[in-house]
């Protein structure tokens, strides 16, 4: 399959470069698979198209301020690195210090070897590089004598995505603190949102509620992966990076239970998707307490063995998550939905409106 097939113009404009102003007031595109008919309504309608014998599951995984910006030692030349997950412990030989050893990317206008040392957080973290890898990533040794994440609360940034442009600004730092964060986040540890539960409110969920739809929640971290765009000219030949995932006893009890009631698995997001997918595909469909890490590739054809319903934003042409719903919804239907949100002027990906597949 070629990935030019999963190709479409999108004016720049309608990159959504800020959230709403408020919380829960985006846009919703609806496709019934069905009939192929395609509705606009607005988040806070969800409910509408729910049941009691449905379930609604969500990622909880907690976006970190992963973004650092700093100097080398040597030059004084800015640097940034994105902190993508700790590796195993390193020892500190000095023993007056923390001492973390991460897998990170970086940005500099030298080349990264190793040995290099830069310098980060008003000179309170060093970082010294011990592994350069490929493509940017590098494996990496912070020092510090405070502990590495409260050194990133008060000096890193929060890793929005690179198609929301930021510059040095206060106002939106503090508004991607809030609001590139779902309300429900509670596990640590993803560099990218879950965006499609960013619209959820305490009002929409108290919705949900009133009719007796019930949440749980996966875990999912989210890598930059995410946005890597697939650059082979055939989709098969496109490797996915693995994320870390986990599913609780309580989470599989319930899935199994709406299945078997006959209601159906709503999935909040492809990392979701991607979690209860790869948990299926573990146990020859059967969803199970589990953890480990997902480098499932969804593609057309796909063989969807817990996903019933999806609730997902737009995505980037030619994106590994475009050709996830086009394997839901058929390619067909979902151009014809993009099409259709470029002309009602839909917002597009992490802070624009949503889709909901039925």
């Amino acid at each position: 399959m070629l990935t030019s097939e999963f190709e479409y113009k999108l004016p720049a404009e309608l990159i959504a470069q800020e959230p709403p102003e408020r919380r829960g007031t985006s846009r919703m595109l609806v496709i019934h698979r069905g009939s192929g008919l395609i509705e606009h309504r607005m988040i806070g309608d969800i409910a509408e198209f729910l049941s009691s014998d449905d379930l609604m599951v969500l990622n909880d995984t907690k976006v970190f301020p992963a973004r650092l910006q700093g100097s080398w030692s040597d030059s004084g030349g800015a640097l940034e690195l994105l902190l993508l997950h700790p590796l195993a412990a390193a020892k500190n030989k000095a023993g007056d210090g923390h001492v973390r050893r991460w897998l990170c990317m970086c940005g500099s206008g030298r080349k990264v070897r190793m040995g290099l040392n830069a310098i980060f957080a008003g000179g309170e973290l060093r970082a010294e590089i011990v592994e350069p890898r490929e493509e940017g990533f590098c494996v990496v040794i912070f020092h510090s004598v405070r502990d590495l994440m409260s050194l990133l609360e008060e000096h890193g940034l929060t890793p929005v995505p690179p198609y929301i442009k930021r510059v040095s600004d206060e106002r939106l730092e503090r508004l991607d603190r809030e609001r590139y964060q779902t309300i429900y986040a509670r596990e640590r540890g993803a560099v990218a949102a879950p965006t499609a539960g960013l619209h959820f409110t305490d009002e929409i969920f108290a919705d949900l509620n009133q009719r007796g739809i019930k949440r749980q929640f996966v875990t999912l971290h989210v890598g930059p992966g995410t946005f890597k765009p697939v650059k082979s000219e055939f989709v098969e030949e496109h490797c996915m990076d693995a994320e870390r995932y986990a599913v609780s006893e309580e989470c599989a009890a319930e899935i199994n239970a709406c299945r078997a009631r006959g209601g159906r698995v709503v999935c909040v997001g492809s990392t979701t998707v991607r979690t209860l997918e790869s948990v299926a595909a573990c146990f020859e469909g059967d969803i199970r307490q589990a953890d480990g890490c997902s480098s499932i590739f969804i593609y057309p054809p796909f063989d969807f063995q817990v996903t019933d319903v999806m609730l997902t934003n737009f995505h980037l042409p030619r994106s590994t998550l475009i050709m996830m719903v086009c394997a839901l919804a058929g390619r067909d239907l979902i151009m014809r939905a993009y099409q259709e949100a470029v002309s009602e002027r839909y917002r597009f990906f992490s802070y624009g409106d949503c889709m909901l597949i039925l």
